[in-house]
């Protein structure tokens, strides 16, 4: 539908909107007039008790007063009950009238006086009667108290007459306001009946029009879903094309892989019995060298279709309970012998690994080559580290890698301190005859062999590498709890968090990490900053005094994590310092990117161990 023809429906969009609107709105005012006149109609009952108490005092006064005149002039007896029933009534009275004039500050300012005339009077009174009943009064005396009495009566009226007063001025406000409040609904609600008449003559209108717009769109949609029909068919013919062209290269690059050595093999195998037949032939039976070639060809052969067969998770394996640390120990003098004497190797062994359960020869296999790949890339010597670990992979990280499952590991980490490789080269390193290797020096079947058989025990790989900074290597083989064995339950620790007050300073080149490792921290309850450069990081420090922490990644391009840390403690010796890396931290110790001592934190990390790896840094 073009521009012009979506106007009626857009205005009809609209106007629905401002109708809704309109209601809400109209909804809100009903409900806040509706509290404002309960309001205001509860104050007006309100007033009206605080005049009846008033009203209420007064008479008790004038009838205590009057039973009181009545006694003195008769004497009878009878008239001091209502008199004594009167004045044990005002009291209560007055603290009712306290309770209720609470938010009038004038009516406040009148009780005091009200409490001394009201006990004042009731006094004079009760003095008069005591002395009428002695029978002591003498008349000048008596007059003198009657002025007293009447002065103490008009004072007293006064100030009640002040209180309604008041209460009569607050009447009228209330009345007027809960009068003006009636008006207004009234208003409120005819203006709202016309808008509403309004909107809705405007959307008939806009309705009639859009019935018309949408019975020539319906049209236009039908031919346009046609046309849409006719591309998306052109489409899916063109994606299968392209999917069976790429499965076609996939099958070309692995039968092509497979071909080329195995044309060697067998060149080697059918030129070697074609000789020793010759030489048979001839009577010379000096043909051990040819039988040699041709058993070493077929080994080859047997080897290829091995680890064609570990890639596609189809070798027969044997599985058995070991134990990753005595198993590498006793692959030292095999590793040696063949990586040659310009490659150190260092082993560190966890304390209390788990046992796991895999074909022990199948995972000599794949640590040899990965050791052998490592060899290649570190031509000129180096240093190779092979880590153990107990590793726990939760649920954020099967959620990055949906191949492998959440649970407990053994970790089985090979480093290098080789070229590297690049992201691309990383992408492909497991692709079956994919090498970057020159022509005739290896098969590109290793890694893939790796691969192969650690999914075949369901396990997970996985590789971190940069150019000119090493590669590591990460083999995750699940954790075996024999019949036999006694596991005592893990208990959950509390997560140990920060406060606001503990500032962190973080250093990541690589955004997506950085958010995420900055959304943690703020999780966990710390203060974060965060920098993509150790120059920005370096003058963030400068003016932020209360930096307590630098967490930085070891590789970063211009200025690496190493001398940042450097630089930023000989500013701030009380800094405390974590890294993080790809890399396992003995891997990264010893590979000459590093001091020992240092704080580390491998990635990937969870949120668990964050917090206490960070909790553990700023307690230390």
């Amino acid at each position: 539908m073009s521009a012009a023809r979506s106007k009626p429906l857009a205005a009809l969009y609209w106007s629905s909107i401002a109708t809704i609107a309109l209601a809400a709105m109209l909804l809100i005012g009903t409900f806040w007039l509706a509290a404002r006149t309960q309001s205001e109609d509860r104050w007006v009952h309100h007033t009206l008790d605080v005049r009846n108490e008033i009203f209420r005092i007064h008479t008790l006064v004038r009838r205590a007063e009057s039973n009181a005149r009545a006694y003195l002039l008769t004497g009878d007896e009878a008239y001091l009950q209502p008199y004594e029933s009167g004045s044990a009534t005002l009291p209560a009275a007055i603290n009712k009238l306290s309770d209720l004039v609470a938010d009038n500050p004038r009516q406040l300012q009148a009780l005091s006086p009200l409490r001394e005339l009201t006990s004042a009077r009731l006094l004079e009174l009760r003095n008069a009667i005591d002395k009428s009943r002695r029978g002591r009064a003498n008349a000048p005396h008596a007059q003198s108290e009657t002025n007293t009495e009447l002065r103490s009566m008009y004072e007293l009226r006064h100030l009640l007459f002040s209180m309604t007063d008041e209460e009569n001025r607050q009447l009228s406000l209330r009345l007027s306001r809960w009068a003006m409040l009636g008006k207004l609904s009234q208003i409120g609600a005819g203006i709202s009946f016309l808008l509403i008449c309004a909107v809705g003559i405007l959307a008939t209108i806009l309705t009639r029009h859009s019935f018309v717009e949408l019975a020539a769109a319906r049209d236009h949609l039908m031919l346009t879903n046609q046309e849409l029909l006719e591309q998306i068919n052109l489409r899916e013919s063109a994606e299968s094309q392209l999917r069976q062209a790429q499965k076609m290269e996939a099958i070309g690059q692995l039968t092509g892989g497979i071909a080329h050595d195995f044309n060697n093999m067998l060149g080697v195998i059918s030129g070697s019995l074609d000789l020793i037949q010759r030489r048979v032939s001839k009577g010379d039976f000096k043909i051990d060298r040819f039988m040699e070639a041709a058993l070493k060809a077929s080994e080859r052969a047997a080897a290829l279709t091995h680890r064609l067969l570990a890639f596609a998770r189809q070798q027969p394996l044997s599985p058995e309970p070991l134990d990753a640390n005595k198993m590498i120990a006793n692959m030292s003098d095999l590793l040696r012998s063949i990586l040659g004497d310009h490659i150190s190797i260092e082993t560190v062994s966890a304390a209390g690994l788990w046992r796991t359960k895999a074909d022990t020869h199948q995972l000599e296999n794949a640590i040899l080559n990965v050791a052998i790949n490592a060899r290649d890339a570190m031509q000129d010597g180096g240093r190779l580290t092979i880590e153990t670990a107990n590793a726990y992979l939760d649920e954020a990280y099967r959620k990055q890698h949906g191949e492998v499952g959440a649970g407990q590991f053994v970790l089985i980490a090979i480093t290098d301190t080789g070229i590297g490789m690049k992201p691309e080269t990383v992408a492909r390193a497991f692709d079956p005859f994919f090498t970057t290797k020159p022509a005739g020096v290896g098969t590109g079947l290793g890694l893939s062999q790796v691969y192969g058989f650690v999914k075949q025990s369901n396990g997970h790989i996985n590789i971190y590498s940069e150019p000119n900074c090493g590669t590591t290597v990460k083999i995750y083989l699940p954790r075996f709890i024999g019949d036999t064995q006694e596991t005592a339950p893990m208990q959950a620790a509390p997560m140990q968090t920060g406060n606001a007050s503990e500032v962190i300073l973080l250093v990541e080149d690589d955004p997506l990490m950085r958010r995420l490792t900055s959304e943690a921290l703020h999780e966990l309850g710390y203060t974060v900053y965060d920098s993509e450069k150790a120059c920005d990081a370096l003058v963030i420090l400068a003016h932020t005094p209360d930096v307590k922490m630098l967490l930085t990644d070891v590789v970063m391009p211009e200025i690496n994590g190493k001398k940042l840390a450097d630089e930023a403690t000989r500013q701030r010796p009380d800094l405390k310092v974590l890294f993080t890396t790809g890399y396992t931290p003995n891997a990264a110790v010893h590979g000459g990117v590093l001091d020992s001592g240092v704080q580390f934190l491998a990635k990937p990390f969870t949120l668990e161990q964050l917090a206490a790896k960070v909790r553990s840094v700023l307690d230390a």
